[in-house]
């Protein structure tokens, strides 16, 4: 709950410190600009709300580990994808997004300290605890923090704390440790095909290089 919390609030501020042509910079999202992951952040933040009120009384299908499947990479065909730009224009001033991204995104903090860990919740046709899903979201909000500064190089890094708790799910999700030599940032950016490993990095992974990229959906 409290690394929920803490990249979240990192994240906002990112997305607050955004100025000028910052918005119209291309994000760490292949065909995404800075103002279309926004976009999806607001979306993100919407699905957080939706879920922490949709209670469940079945026994919890997925834990915040099994939250996550493997899915092909994004193409820009999936309609959603290709939804998010269209939307993001739409807005014209950034200050609009900019406006509506506060408005729900603090909305989405304040449900997530409000809400009790221990109840289950609904999403995606699976089961599990609100404790389980906020988890998860550390993995989405750390990754899309990386994503927004891909190329805003005097913009704050995600927490270090959170870096770590991502980089420790996706190894789980992997079933295979990270070599300790790569940066929890790097971990994170290759293990999810964000970049490409050098060749010294690609020989330091091993057999674990073969089952990279870990696209998550």
């Amino acid at each position: 709950m409290d690394l929920f919390s803490r990249s979240w609030t990192a994240l906002r501020a990112a997305v607050g410190e955004l100025s000028g042509q910052d918005w119209e910079r291309p994000s760490g999202c292949t065909g995404w600009l800075v103002r279309d992951l926004v976009c999806h952040l607001i979306i993100d933040a919407q699905d957080v709300l939706i879920t922490l009120v949709t209670p469940a009384d079945t026994e919890p299908t997925v834990d915040s580990i099994t939250y996550w499947k493997l899915v092909e990479p994004p193409t820009g065909e999936d309609p959603l994808d290709a939804l998010i730009p269209r939307l993001a224009a739409a807005y014209g001033d950034p200050s609009l997004l900019r406006f509506h991204f506060d408005d729900v995104g603090a909305a989405a903090g304040r449900a997530a300290d409000l809400a009790d860990p221990r109840l289950r919740v609904s999403t995606q046709d699976e089961v599990l605890t609100i404790g389980d899903y906020l988890s998860a979201y550390v993995m989405e909000w750390t990754l899309h923090h990386l994503d927004l500064i891909a190329h805003l190089p005097s913009a704050a890094d995600p927490p270090a704390e959170t870096l770590a708790a991502a980089r420790a799910s996706l190894e789980r999700i992997a079933g295979a440790r990270f070599p300790a030599a790569l940066s929890d940032t790097d971990t994170l950016l290759i293990g999810t095909g964000r970049r490409a490993p050098t060749d010294t990095e690609k020989a330091a992974l091993g057999g674990l290089a073969a089952k990279i990229p870990l696209v998550l959906g």
